[in-house]
């Protein structure tokens, strides 16, 4: 891993109204981490725009969110697999119409179809895993640049993974991914160091959720926490907070 690891600070905790007035965009929204990054972002005072394919799921996430008593989220229903450069166009010009600003994103949508050797492993999953979890990311965040780049302070969080554990036999195309968008965020960061944009990097410790449920298969996952610290620890990076993890990894691997 090239770019330096942080940490959270010491007694850092997610305050009511620290991302009051932002607009924050939430890939993968209905996802585990996802559902919990708008939640937290929500909690947080931001107005959260939620994506993802799925519109139904999409709106049970609001309902639910609206039921907690959370701010109003925003659906704008994304298929990062199909999407073309016009469909992430939309998106910002449609947050620009609405809003006019644009202050983070975090990327926590991703394909992963369990462990296989790359001897097996069917071509379209490949291709599938490399364009949701680094090209559609980058599509997103190019069409987004002109209003990132008019915010105060603004963020982009993209989610990585244990490179000690993706970089190993079977981990196919999502390893590969995680190498690539590693690799993304450095570059994005060093093009960006001297603007309002800061991009960071997030690296959660093992959680309950989907992707790692069909990963381990024989370990028991509700063992593992929810994806809660991990999202409070987006909302750091989304805040004022996080300009000290400016072009860095936040590593809750130790927290």
């Amino acid at each position: 891993m090239n770019l330096p690891l942080v940490n959270l600070p010491a007694g850092w905790s997610l305050a009511q109204g620290s991302l009051a007035g932002r607009v924050i965009i939430v890939t993968g929204a209905y996802g585990g981490l996802g559902t919990s990054v708008a939640r937290a972002v929500a909690q947080a005072g931001a107005t959260v725009i939620i994506t993802g394919k799925r519109k139904r799921q999409l709106e049970q996430l609001y309902d639910q969110m609206v039921a907690d008593g959370l701010p109003e989220p925003v659906i704008h229903p994304l298929d990062m697999e199909a999407a073309t450069p016009n469909d992430y166009q939309a998106i910002a010009d449609g947050v620009a119409r609405d809003f006019g600003r644009l202050d983070g994103i975090v990327h926590t949508a991703a394909s992963f179809n369990g462990l296989t050797p790359i001897a097996m492993h069917k071509p379209d999953d490949w291709l599938r895993a490399l364009h949701v979890n680094v090209s559609a990311p980058f599509a997103l965040t190019q069409a987004c640049m002109p209003l990132l780049m008019k915010s105060p302070a603004s963020s982009v969080v993209f989610v990585l993974d244990d490179p000690a554990l993706v970089s190993k036999a079977h981990w196919g195309a999502y390893g590969v991914s995680k190498g690539a968008l590693e690799r993304f965020v450095e570059i994005l960061h060093q093009e960006t160091e001297n603007s309002l944009m800061r991009v960071h990097a997030l690296l959660p410790a093992p959680m309950r959720t989907a992707l790692r449920r069909s990963a381990y298969f024989g370990e028991d996952t509700s063992k593992q926490p929810l994806p809660d610290a991990t999202a409070d620890a987006a909302v750091y990076l989304l805040g004022d907070d996080g300009a000290a993890a400016r072009g860095a990894v936040l590593d809750l691997r130790q927290a």
